[in-house]
């Protein structure tokens, strides 16, 4: 149910590109003096903000969403994708860009979501019912924080728009770009009210509507900026504008005590079996009959419980499930799953995707091959830690037999794919939500991925505390659900608890970028073996735009300022730096 019901909320709007800086459009037909003034009202307003924020920076099949990219430029996988269509998701992997509009979904996505938030936040007063009031706003509060946090990360300094308009002038004129850290003050101020005042609904109680922002995600998302702003800018506190009698700063031990709040009073835990967070593990995917070994961890042993509404997510991108294709709806599904999907020039055709196909990968599904999996991280794992078997249950392994010849043009190739957000099939189904969800149709390789995607996890909660307080409790926690024994608290077992259990997740980028060791860490992926152009002969992966530690360093790991952004400012808005000109464009491997 939850699924129709999220996507009903979203058929309340039409998604569509912002052209001007601020996306001003009344779509509600109601003024701010009695907008909201009903529940429905209500859903109406904050559905508007969600989609703005989660489903809009999918339309268009653009590489631009942050979760995306940030998983790429990372040194845990490189771009992959074609080289004849998909020259922007191996531009990432270097800090390079192809398209003129690469980045521009992003942009538009989160100035429309934060115009929204702004114009829901001004009439929020209006919500006669205390506990609706200070969850919406709560809401309201942490999407805009999250859309922000997501431009600074992602282009430094940026524009900051902080109300909504008050006239038609004030909505056309282009707002300054300021200083990444004048938008942290407004993010942490917008993070510290939320996680003061929303009501403390417990996971499970059934006062919170699945897929919306609770408390905890609040103190979550609190917490990840202040790691990320005060290592990247190497500060020991995050100042505020003082905005809803907020502190002038949040301090370290404040943000202890918001994470202590969610590990002991949120109903959030760890999951007992590390699998079944992941969607291989539902029901419609499993091995009826094992008849060949292979390392696909469902084959024997794995759960088959898997639900995106469990105990262990605190916030996520609820999506929906299309039986078809369609060009409107087409980022309500979850297309990350597509684009990290293995790739084949058969599409959903191929063999392999057979169970007992040559050189089979089921259960896992088609898509555009973005993110094959850098062998330095699987050769660090196990030297690492030899014996932790999420190593496994987080890397597929392609199969002696794989047929690397037939990739649909698929750059850097590796034998790795990562299994969380990938394509994942059920037998005689392209998807297994087309099974799990559909009325007999065998669904779509592009549309019919249902799974929810983790923005935060519990286990990041108890990571991120035992970062903060330099004490191994919450670290070995994380271990022990595995199997592992526990260790002793040090930044470097903290760091690499991190990689191994977090992969793939997105956060790895933010994680080294805080800690200042990317330039290096993103070299290790030059001179690994890789497969181009559907070429059985193995390559090696080499320096493009001058390599990863040039490019790091000449862009402090921001990304290019939409040139549309610059042309519309009349050049008020400055390019960061690397990209000037066109610096950093990827015309093709080389």
């Amino acid at each position: 149910m939850k699924k129709i019901y999220l996507l009903a909320l979203a058929a309340v709007l039409t998604l569509s590109g912002c052209n001007d800086f601020l996306d001003s459009t009344n779509y509600t037909g109601k003024d701010s003096a009695n907008f909201p003034s009903s529940e429905q009202d209500v859903n109406q307003m904050v559905a508007a903000v969600y989609a703005a924020t989660f489903n809009a920076p999918l339309t268009g099949n653009d590489v631009s969403p942050y979760f995306y990219l940030a998983n790429l430029a990372a040194d845990d996988q490189l771009g992959g994708g074609s080289e004849s269509t998909d020259k922007s998701t191996t531009a990432l992997d270097f800090l390079m860009y192809n398209k003129d509009t690469d980045g521009e979904a992003q942009w538009n996505a989160c100035y429309s979501a934060i115009a929204r938030a702004n114009s829901a936040l001004a009439s929020i007063d209006n919500v006669a019912d205390e506990d609706l009031r200070n969850q919406t706003k709560g809401e309201l509060e942490v999407l805009r924080a999250y859309n922000y946090f997501t431009l600074v990360q992602m282009f430094g300094n940026v524009p900051m728009v902080d109300a909504a308009p008050e006239n038609i002038n004030e909505a056309n004129e282009a707002p300054a770009q300021v200083d990444a850290k004048e938008v942290y003050k407004k993010i942490a101020s917008d993070l510290y009210d939320a996680a003061t005042n929303m009501p403390s609904y417990k996971y499970g109680s059934g006062s919170l509507v699945y897929g919306h922002v609770s408390r905890w995600a609040a103190e979550a998302l609190l917490a990840r900026v202040f790691l990320f702003y005060t290592g990247f800018y190497q500060q020991t506190s995050l100042p505020t504008d003082g905005a809803n009698d907020a502190p002038a700063e949040i301090t370290k031990s404040m943000v202890v005590q918001a994470l202590e709040d969610c590990i002991e009073n949120s109903g959030h835990d760890l999951l007992a079996d590390y699998r079944s967070l992941w969607p291989y593990a539902n029901n419609y995917s499993k091995y009826n009959t094992v008849t060949a070994a292979n390392d696909l961890v469902c084959a024997t042993g794995c759960p088959t419980n898997w639900n995106d509404n469990n105990v262990e997510n605190v916030m996520a991108i609820a999506f929906t499930y299309l039986s078809a294709w369609s060009s409107t709806q087409l980022h309500l599904t979850n297309q990350y799953a597509l684009f990290c999907g293995i790739r084949s020039g058969k599409l959903q055709d191929d063999e392999k995707y057979n169970k007992d196909g040559a050189g089979s990968v089921y259960p896992f599904g088609t898509g555009w091959g973005a993110g094959p999996v850098s062998a330095s991280l699987v050769e660090d794992w196990k030297a690492a830690e030899p014996n932790d078997p999420r190593r496994e249950y987080s890397i597929l392994t392609l199969p002696d037999d794989y047929d690397y010849t037939n990739e649909g043009e698929q750059m850097q190739l590796t034998p790795y794919h990562q299994k969380k957000v990938c394509a994942v099939r059920s037998e005689g189904y392209y998807t297994f939500g087309a099974e799990m969800f559909g009325s007999g149709e065998t669904g779509h390789f592009q549309a019919s991925h249902p799974q929810d995607l983790m923005l935060i996890r519990f286990a990041d909660v108890l990571l991120m505390h035992s970062e903060l307080t330099e004490t191994a409790t919450g670290m070995n926690r994380v271990r022990a659900r595995v199997g592992l024994p526990e260790v002793a608290y040090s930044l470097s077992a903290l760091q690499n608890e991190r990689r191994w259990e977090l992969a793939f997740e997105g956060l790895r980028w933010g994680d080294i970028r805080r800690w200042h060791i990317a330039p290096q860490m993103m070299d290790r992926q030059l001179g690994q073996t890789i497969y181009n152009n559907n070429s059985s002969t193995p390559t090696t992966n080499t320096a493009q735009g001058g390599g990863y530690s040039a490019r790091y360093n000449a862009t402090n790991g921001f990304f290019r300022i939409p040139q549309t952004q610059i042309d519309l400012s009349a050049g008020a808005y400055k390019q960061n730096a690397g990209w000037e000109g066109t610096s950093g464009r990827y015309n093709g491997w080389q």
